[in-house]
């Protein structure tokens, strides 16, 4: 499945191309991003050089990758990224979601909408599943899942708590 654009109230989730990597390094360039999920900002280089092997796509049949990145329409610029690693398994597909907004955008709510909207697409393509794994510490991200309409599940992950979104 070939994915397309989200829209939100005011933003775009553009699927994510290569092209995008020289913008995005400066994006994701405050060393505090990782402060939970690990590693350090990329150069442009390596940023282009991942975001190659994302497009590609999962080696693993049964996996597959869609990203997009944060367009804030407004100001024609790229804030962040969502993604989603769609899992497909006896009860049919279940997804694992992840955000991130680089800090001078942080605050606003671009997280959480996007958040929103990427879950609401999810459901619309029939997922049986969606989770996120957030570290115990990292408030913020816990927010925008909870917003996104996802809970905490008391299960662990890689030092991670999981949270799923409740059955329809």
């Amino acid at each position: 499945m070939k994915i397309g654009a989200i829209e939100t109230s005011r933003l775009s989730l553009v699927p994510l191309a290569v092209e995008h990597a020289d913008e995005m390094a400066e994006v994701l360039s405050d060393p505090a991003l990782h402060a939970f999920i690990g590693g350090v900002p990329h150069s442009p280089q390596a940023l282009r050089s991942r975001y190659e092997r994302l497009v590609a796509g999962s080696p693993d049949p049964s996996v597959t990758w869609w990203n997009w990145v944060i367009r804030l329409r407004e100001k024609k610029s790229l804030t962040g990224t969502v993604q989603a690693t769609i899992s497909a398994g006896e009860h049919g597909c279940a997804a694992e979601v992840a955000w991130v907004v680089g800090a001078p955008w942080q605050g606003r709510g671009i997280a959480t909408e996007a958040a929103r909207g990427l879950v609401a697409w999810l459901q619309e393509q029939d997922m049986q599943a969606i989770c996120a794994h957030i570290h115990p510490d990292h408030h913020a991200s816990a927010a925008v899942a909870t917003a996104a309409g996802l809970a905490p599940t008391g299960q662990w992950h890689e030092g991670e708590i999981r949270w799923e979104l409740p059955a329809r």
